[in-house]
């Protein structure tokens, strides 16, 4: 049975942080999709998650990241949150995580919006 959402988040922000790859690769499937935006192109498979995460990362400590959960079931997740980064750039997030059996995501999109 799948952790709550709260440990996969806790997770997410462990490798927004680190940068790890293998922090990265342990919160998707073998063959998720991950988008970085509601209408974009997923990025397949944990290796190109990887790559396409490292390509655009964050530094640690550039950004703020406050949430709550909207909805939990097993299976798929819906998480509001506030990306604050130091630049002064903040965003609303609305993330929707489908999750397999052992918690791991198998499909992530972000859907985002900068504030004025």
């Amino acid at each position: 049975m799948a952790e709550p959402i709260a440990s996969w988040i806790e997770g997410y922000r462990r490798a927004w942080e680190s940068n790890d790859p293998a922090d990265i690769r342990s919160l998707f499937t073998e063959d998720a999709e991950y988008r970085d935006g509601p209408h974009t192109a997923p990025w397949i498979g944990r290796e190109q998650i990887v790559e396409r995460w490292l390509a655009q990362r964050d530094e640690p400590g550039e950004a703020r990241f406050e949430w709550e959960v909207l909805s939990d079931d097993p299976a798929l997740s819906f998480v509001q949150g506030v990306s604050t980064y130091a630049s002064g750039q903040v965003y609303d997030n609305l993330w929707v995580i489908r999750r397999d059996a052992d918690g791991r995501a198998s499909a992530f999109t972000d859907w985002w919006i900068e504030r004025g």
